[in-house]
């Protein structure tokens, strides 16, 4: 069975995304690209939900840095709202239960699978167990005012083993655990 890591970018108070910000809240640094387009799981098939398929796909058509890496991976699209046959590359649209048809998908693929964005979606799959890895990179910015897309918001709660860390440029954070999905606080 292969492994499912979700990956995240986050701001320092845990926001996917800021009204008016640009991508990667302007703070990509040459570093950090480079890491994406080298890093070892880049060519990993991905999971989303249709919001991010929207961005993204249109992120990548717009000629965002650092998005052009995703025409050539193989997507599944879990979505009820859109139609098949979905126009960004390697897209695969799926409109059964995203929990079982990651689960046969675990046992099936022939690569490790990951995540990204999709916060309902990444909340499903940990709930009912099938993450194995856990990925966030921090962007260090606070967007309270303009924040949106709060990444945690109805999470179960989650014991974190850290495994990996990296700073890109002395300023961004990446983060990678294992995580345990917990009954409650511990010592309950």
């Amino acid at each position: 069975m292969h492994t499912l890591t979700i990956d995240f970018i986050c701001s320092l108070d845990g926001y996917g995304a800021a009204v008016g910000w640009p991508g990667w809240w302007g703070m990509e640094s040459p570093e950090y690209l480079e890491w994406l387009e080298q890093e070892p799981t880049k060519d990993d098939p991905l999971l989303m939900g249709a919001t991010t398929y929207r961005v993204m796909s249109e992120l990548t058509a717009g000629g965002e840095p650092g998005t052009d890496v995703l025409n050539d991976i193989k997507k599944y699209v879990f979505s009820a709202s859109l139609k098949a046959p979905l126009k960004w590359a390697n897209s695969t649209l799926v409109d059964t239960d995203a929990v079982e048809y990651v689960r046969r998908l675990k046992e099936e693929s022939d690569r490790p699978l990951r995540t990204i964005g999709s916060i309902a979606l990444c909340r499903s799959l940990l709930g009912a167990g099938l993450v194995d890895r856990f990925r966030v990179v921090i962007f260090p910015v606070i967007t309270g005012a303009s924040g949106r897309d709060r990444i945690f918001d109805g999470y179960p709660d989650v014991s974190l083993e850290l495994v990996e860390t990296r700073t890109f440029d002395h300023r961004t954070q990446l983060l990678e655990y294992v995580p345990t999905v917990l009954d409650g606080p511990p010592g309950r």
